[in-house]
């Protein structure tokens, strides 16, 4: 008889995302969506937008307001879709086995396995919303400029990485500058400043930057944004040298490497 399915019921996790504090269910990845995710590795464009497909299409309960796919990039920050994807790889994978670590003291790799769980700290934003946060940044250097920083949504992150072949071809560089809403300049005898709130005008305006100022705007971020998100950490010891540490697992790597590495 013609296979018409089985009647599964996936394991799910429980999120609550930490910038948003919004709460998800994220069931288990099935083989075909793993298939998928190996066909990714063309552009970090097309990663972004599989790994956000993925994690939306693998969660079982959402909130009321985000009903189709670009509700939820709307809705969702970066930091957010890090805990939607521990989510996804503890209900998948649940250990986290053979990742590398590379010894600080005496530079020798080994490779360790730990429950996924055990690893996980979280720090939420103690408000409701992170998204519509801005802050005013004084650029030390270049005076009478302002920066005006906030906390990308998924959408945003998506449309920069659309566009980047015309912004620049430097990720980093654009990473860096999608947390800038807009520049502001006082214009001598004007009663309102210059404004540059297109994209391409704050790449461009950001690669001008002295780098101090890039430095208060990165410490600024950090401050009012970058310490809420959730962190994957352990305890190793060098199997070599005896070095005791505590050392940070990248999500996203080792969630593609468990996928191509079944």
């Amino acid at each position: 008889m013609p296979f018409t399915g089985f009647n599964l019921q996936y394991p799910e996790y429980e999120v609550t995302t930490p910038h948003t504090n919004l709460k998800f269910n994220v069931r288990s990845l099935n083989v075909s969506e793993e298939e998928r995710m190996k066909g990714s590795f063309l552009s970090p464009q097309k990663i972004t937008e599989h790994l956000n497909k993925i994690i939306f299409e693998s969660l079982a309960e959402k909130p009321k307001h985000i009903k189709v796919y670009e509700d939820f990039k709307q809705a969702l920050t970066i930091k957010d879709r890090d805990a939607l994807l521990f989510g996804l790889y503890h209900i998948s994978y649940e250990e986290i086995r053979n990742y590398d670590i590379t010894c600080s003291s005496c530079q020798h790799k080994y490779p360790i396995t730990t429950k996924a769980s055990d690893t996980l700290s979280t720090n939420a934003y103690p408000e409701d919303n992170i998204l519509s946060k801005v802050v005013e940044v004084e650029l030390p250097l270049s005076k009478g400029v302002k920066a005006f920083i906030k906390q990308p949504s998924l959408a945003e992150e998506a449309e920069t990485l659309q566009r980047q072949a015309v912004l620049s071809p430097n990720i980093e560089l654009l990473t860096q500058a999608m947390v800038i809403t807009k520049f502001e300049q006082d214009v001598p005898n004007a009663k309102e400043p210059d404004v540059y709130d297109d994209r391409s005008d704050i790449v461009s305006a950001f690669q001008t930057l002295p780098a101090r100022d890039k430095r208060a705007i990165n410490d600024a971020y950090i401050k009012e944004f970058g310490q809420y998100q959730i962190e994957l950490k352990i305890n190793v010891g060098c199997p070599s040298c005896g070095n005791n540490e505590v050392v940070n697992i990248d999500l996203v790597e080792n969630f593609f490497r468990m996928v191509y590495g079944l």
